[in-house]
């Protein structure tokens, strides 16, 4: 059973990600507090009556491989009609190509409702979110013309076709070849890792492939882009002209069986049809567009799993009787929530979910700031701010979110461990997270390398100076103020941090590199402890007329928690930055042999 948070989302969208401010933007005066809230609610109906149902079923019997197609878990292909039906497909997107036209506030709070409610699902409309981005923002207008209807709608979906067995992320490394012919290309090579590269949902596939000219220069520099449908157009203008891309087969996984991760051999009989998106050699560029959407959807995605764990292991802890309470030993046994260790470790995953939550939120309000604000410096503080967190949205979320649902299953002990109670699945899906649309050492390497080294800290400093302007609008109590504290703390550790780092970079270039993840952990910690501090500031004020209300008071107990527990952790990320990199770095490779 999975119930989507939707108080908890609205109060994350509206009290602390500046739904109001949004809604200010041009193109998007509709959005109002009672819109969120029907759709929310409307989200989480279908979450919970169409893909909750499906989750397990979909994880034992799995996308399955049989001659030559690729065939979903029952029940999927039902679900995702329903799913492009209601216009779920089309949230974030223009009007004038099928879509609903709402900011990525909106869109984000709802992908949380998917992912939780069935993972492997919400991949596929999560990784089309990302091609339609591609498409819309790099594309020609014939190209535009011929697949966004089509893609937002969700009648054909897209993919993301990067990775080669001999390349993996080394993106430079890539080998597929594309040689003009006409006004298109033919490709040729392969790829692996593509979740939905090939599914019985849909009548199309709209592959958006990296590859290289004959002429392209080495490295990433040489690399394009190209849209490669699966079926082609006939005389008639009918697409069912099977193109050259074959599935070789599907991925054995550990979990997200439902999802099928395909292996793609491109032009095995003359070449693959491909046309070219934009100009040669800039497909990285382009892929970047795609690849930053799905990171903050693969946070967002990590994070929901985590609450699907969590609130699995709450009903689990207050249904299961075991033991008897510390204080009456002679009593009746008592649920297993009634335990103060297991209150410690659902108050350890809540404490973290819910900032990690509104961290999510607050980075697609200001990914919709930066695209639609009037006021050009709002704009580029707004850019900066999601410059900076994608890397944490994306590498922090999934990887607390990967501790959260191994504590939840901890919650029920052995059973934890037996398929049939569904809590390691989630372990299982979860997995994958922090690998995925980049490791979390590859999202260390771009906020240290590219939006720290790179820059000089410019980006960093402005996000600091927004965060403590932030600051000083909380609550005066007392216990706002003590959290207040600890942040303006946080900050001096947090550019002391960063100057270190920056006099690193000028001694030797992988210095940075090996303290990249403890910097974006640091960084993890710090923005989680504004967010839930901003949320138990919001709370003391709603308390005053209505003291009664339990999620208030949960708001503002949870964040304590936060502060006794998480923030503590400032001190060892930053001694990891001052002290380990020069060891890590002199290490010799040969002290790891294992003889």
């Amino acid at each position: 059973m999975y119930i989507a948070p939707t108080r908890d989302l609205l109060f994350a969208a509206t009290e602390l990600a500046d739904l109001q401010g949004v809604a200010a933007l041009p193109g998007h005066e509709e959005v109002s507090e009672e819109l969120l809230q029907v759709i929310l609610d409307e989200a989480g109906k279908f979450a919970s009556e169409v893909l909750a149902p499906i989750n397990h079923s979909g994880d034992i019997q799995g996308a399955r491989f049989s001659d030559g197609k690729v065939i979903t878990p029952d029940g999927w292909k039902e679900a995702y009609h329903q799913f492009i039906e209601g216009g779920w497909n089309g949230l974030p997107f223009d009007i004038d190509r099928g879509g609903q036209g709402l900011p990525w506030l909106v869109s984000a709070a709802v992908q949380e409702i998917w992912c939780a409610a069935n993972m492997a699902f919400g991949l596929c409309p999560l990784l089309n979110q990302g091609a339609i981005e591609a498409v819309g923002s790099h594309a020609s207008e014939e190209q535009k013309a011929t697949y966004l209807n089509k893609m937002v709608s969700g009648k054909w979906t897209g993919t993301m076709n990067l990775t080669e067995p001999q390349a993996g992320s080394d993106l430079g490394a890539v080998k597929t070849k594309a040689v003009k012919k006409g006004e298109s290309y033919l490709i040729s090579g392969q790829k692996i890792f593509i979740s939905y590269g090939d599914h019985d949902l849909t009548e199309n596939i709209v592959h958006l492939v990296l590859a290289r000219t004959p002429d392209a220069p080495e490295g990433v520099k040489g690399i394009s882009l190209f849209i490669v449908p699966k079926f082609l157009q006939d005389e008639n203008g009918n697409w069912v002209v099977r193109n050259d891309v074959e599935t070789l087969s599907i991925e054995h996984k550990m979990g997200i069986h439902g999802s099928p991760t395909a292996v793609l051999g491109y032009g095995n009989n003359g070449g693959a049809v491909g046309y070219l998106v934009g100009e040669e050699n800039r497909g990285l560029m382009y892929m970047f567009t795609m690849m930053n959407a799905a990171r903050h959807t693969t946070g967002v995605q990590g994070n929901a799993v985590a609450e699907r764990a969590y609130q699995q292991a709450a009903r689990f802890a207050a249904d299961r009787v075991q033991g008897k309470a510390i204080e009456n030993l002679m009593g009746d046994r008592v649920a297993i929530i009634e335990h103060p260790d297991v209150k410690r470790l659902l108050l350890v995953q809540k404490c973290r979910i819910e900032p990690l939550r509104s961290l999510a939120l607050f980075t697609a309000s200001a990914m919709d700031k930066a695209a639609r604000h009037l006021d050009e410096q709002e704009k580029k503080r707004a850019q900066a701010f999601v410059e900076i967190m994608i890397p944490i949205v994306k590498g922090y979320s999934t990887e607390l979110g990967l501790e959260n649902v191994s504590l939840a299953l901890q919650i029920h002990g052995g059973m934890g461990f037996i398929e049939e109670t569904g809590a390691a699945q989630y372990y299982r899906d979860q997995r994958i997270t922090p690998i995925y649309e980049g490791t979390t050492g590859i999202q260390a390497m771009d906020i240290v390398g590219r939006k720290l080294v790179r820059d000089g800290g410019v980006m960093a400093a402005m996000t600091i100076d927004m965060i403590a302007e932030d600051l000083s609008s909380f609550s005066k109590d007392d216990r706002i103020e003590k959290m207040v504290t600890s942040l303006r703390v946080a900050i001096v550790e947090l550019q002391s941090s960063i100057a270190h780092i920056l006099k690193l970079a000028a001694e030797n270039p992988q210095l940075p590199a090996a303290v990249g993840e403890p910097y974006l952990k640091l960084w993890g910690v710090f923005v989680c402890g504004w967010q839930s501090a901003k949320a138990a500031s919001v709370a003391v004020g709603k308390l005053v007329d209505d003291s009664d209300d339990i999620f208030y008071q949960n708001k503002i107990d949870t964040a304590r928690f936060y502060f006794s527990t998480e923030m503590p952790k400032v001190n060892y990320y930053v001694s990891m930055i001052h002290t380990s990199g020069e060891l890590i770095v002199g290490m010799d490779s040969a002290q790891f042999a294992v003889n």
